[in-house]
């Protein structure tokens, strides 16, 4: 581990002010201090933010709950009105990870989880994640938990976090703070970039920009909603595919609002407006999700190792709907 100053921030101000010279944020480090460790990250200063206001829950006088960037991931998924009203965010919560981990890390930080490609972790490999312009090892080599949505010739690392996923489904915005003390909401669908040919750019953050808070809308209160994640094992392991769905229905079972988004099998948390379109104006029975569910793979790309991934993502998809109606 490359050697770093270390600095607690007294206020907002003063991160952003670190941040403009280079400094590097830590909050519950869960994922941080892996990085530190294989040398991924060689920051020079680290600016602790633990300290700053940002760890309250807090339900809006419209409805709406708002999550400061430093609530931990199971206060969260064991607040009342976010169990009680957005259920797929409490157990994409649930899922992630461990109690231990949950317990420490941030709903901030979850939005900015680096991936878990080999590659990127392992220094002596090129990646342009990375070290842009080295090359994707993982195009021809070792690629069973990348991408097969939303890749290119430089990268089909997978996003690895479950949070934003969900957040997806419930129509969350993301409150970002730039250097110069403005603010405004960015919509979660488009938080997070496709890589493109900058991969190492993978998020709309600038320098000097901090999460102040994450706002999931009132609205998304009224559908129903249910998270399913595939994994290796059954704890701490992250999502070879996942699938947040939240639907709305009439009197008589039509769907009439619809959110599908997928986890584990793109570059980012990955929004499926086919699938959605799929169960508009429906009523939604068991063949009616094999219907949807078989759309969620339009576009897909899947290279030699993980082209299971492609009928995993549509059983996936089929059996968070099947569940959410009762079918399974």
């Amino acid at each position: 581990m490359q050697p770093f100053a270390y600095a607690a921030a007294p206020d907002v101000a003063t991160v952003a002010t670190r941040a403009m010279r280079g400094a590097e944020f830590i909050a519950g480090g869960t994922d941080m201090l892996q990085l530190l460790q294989e040398g991924v990250r060689r920051p020079e200063e680290i600016t602790d933010i633990n300290g700053l206001p940002l760890s309250s829950v807090e339900e809006e006088p419209d409805g709406a709950i708002r999550l400061g960037t430093l609530a931990r991931l199971q206060e969260v998924a064991d607040h009342a009105t976010v169990r009680q009203r957005f259920a797929v965010v409490a157990e994409a919560l649930e899922a992630t990870a461990s109690p231990m981990v949950r317990h420490m890390a941030t709903v901030g930080g979850n939005l900015l989880q680096r991936t878990r490609c080999l590659y990127f972790r392992d220094v002596t490999t090129p990646c342009n994640k990375r070290e842009p312009g080295s090359g994707c090892s993982a195009w021809d080599g070792q690629n069973r938990i990348n991408a097969i949505l939303g890749g290119s010739e430089a990268c089909i690392a997978v996003h690895p976090s479950d949070l934003p996923v969900a957040l997806i489904a419930v129509d969350a915005e993301v409150l970002i703070r730039h250097a110069d003390g403005a603010e405004h909401w960015v919509p979660i669908e488009d938080f997070h970039r496709r890589p493109g040919d900058t991969p190492h750019i993978e998020t709309v953050l600038r320098q000097g920009d901090l999460i102040l808070a994450i706002r999931i809308p009132a609205h998304a209160a009224g559908r129903r909603s249910h998270y399913v994640k595939v994994r290796d094992r059954a704890s701490f392991a992250w999502a070879l595919a996942s699938a947040a769905v939240a639907l709305r229905t009439d009197e008589t079972g039509t769907v009439v609002e619809a959110r599908v988004a997928a986890g584990g099998v793109a570059t980012k948390p990955w929004r499926l407006p086919q699938v959605e379109q799929a169960l508009l104006g429906r009523r939604l029975d068991a063949a009616i999700a094999a219907q949807a569910a078989a759309r969620a793979t339009e576009g897909a790309a899947p290279r030699h190792g993980n082209a299971f991934k492609v009928p995993l993502l549509r059983h996936t998809v089929e059996r968070a709907l099947l569940e959410l109606g009762g079918f399974a």
